[in-house]
């Protein structure tokens, strides 16, 4: 894996500059969604990144956040996963709580990271069962007892309902790639999202802290697999230090912090939750959302159109919980329409 871990390096560190350009210069924001901002920084960073790859390992397949998906990949047992930005918002606000992520996966397991953080002047790099890296020297998890841990969280997350949560030791900032090497590197011990995430957004930083000794799941335990046909993740996620994860699990359950599932299915462990006579009205609904916490729903949500128009046909909860859940699902999907 040098060759592999040498050119993502170079990409990563070539991207990283061209960002610090484009904020030397200035840039104009645009919206892919609400919420969901994007630069042309993105979609340069995006070209160079994937035009080095193609040239370096042309039998490989490619998933960026910025490039048209083709389902070409999902023939390929190499799959590079890159987000040329993870942390747009940051990026846009000048925050330093951007990354730079190029992973690779090999048939649908983390094999290789890179997070390079541009404002910071970092890069990390992991290869599973090899090692991780920070700036050419070896680093590895902390050796901070369980009950110290430091967590990383979103920051939005903990500004919209994290904070009001008896969680002790929390450390919200933005890029989840970005935390995620940081946990591997022991500057942190773990992590946890109430929403879910993109393929993108973790291919490398999972690479990394499994590299460390570590893993990232779902918050409910299970593994994640990349390449898939649909990149969005449907559930929450927790990763870090094995240690801390399973006390973190235990102390999210015991305060009933909230996890949001996207497109919910019969077979997911949700959908007990749901009253008997949604079991048997919602099954096999393609594009029902909840929100839950402590064994109970908070809110929920379905849809029905396409691309071009998104309706809302049945939206209920707790006023806060229905709330966020709405506006996370126009990040989704675009504007949706209530009538």
């Amino acid at each position: 894996m040098q060759s592999e871990l040498q050119m993502a390096e170079q990409l990563a560190r070539e991207a990283s500059q061209l960002l610090l350009d484009h904020v030397r210069r200035g840039f104009v924001v645009e919206e892919k969604t609400p919420d969901d901002p994007v630069t042309v920084a993105d979609r340069e960073a995006s070209s160079l990144i994937v035009a080095g790859l193609r040239a370096a390992f042309p039998d490989d397949g490619i998933l960026s956040e910025e490039l048209a998906d083709s389902p070409e990949r999902l023939s390929r047992e190499r799959v590079w996963i890159i987000d040329p930005i993870d942390g747009t918002r940051e990026f846009v606000k000048g925050s330093g709580d951007y990354a730079v992520s190029i992973g690779l996966t090999v048939r649908g397991e983390p094999a290789l990271g890179v997070v390079a953080a541009p404002a910071r002047g970092d890069v990390y790099m992991g290869v599973v069962g090899e090692g991780v890296w920070k700036n050419g020297d070896p680093v590895r998890f902390s050796e901070r007892p369980t009950a110290e841990a430091v967590i990383a969280v979103s920051d939005t997350e903990y500004e919209r309902e994290l904070s009001r949560f008896a969680l002790e030791r929390l450390a919200p900032s933005g890029s989840i790639a970005y935390k995620l090497a940081r946990i591997a590197a022991g500057e942190a011990d773990a992590t946890f999202t109430i929403n879910p995430r993109s393929e993108w957004d973790i291919a490398a930083g999972h690479a990394l802290v499994r590299a460390a000794g570590g893993d990232l799941t779902t918050r409910d335990g299970h593994m994640i697999r990349y390449n898939q046909r649909e990149p969005r993740l449907r559930r929450g996620l927790i990763g870090g230090r094995q240690d801390v994860m399973e006390a973190l699990t235990h102390g999210l359950s015991r305060l009933a912090v909230p996890e949001q599932q996207l497109y919910l299915r019969d077979i997911d462990a949700p959908w007990i939750m749901l009253p008997e006579r949604d079991r048997r009205g919602l099954a096999g609904h393609p594009h029902l959302h909840i929100r839950h916490a402590g064994g109970h729903i908070e809110a929920l949500v379905t849809l029905e159109g396409s691309a071009e128009r998104w309706r809302v046909t049945r939206s209920e909860g707790r006023d806060t919980a229905l709330r966020i859940l709405l506006r996370d699902l126009q990040r989704e999907y675009g504007p949706l329409d209530f009538t």
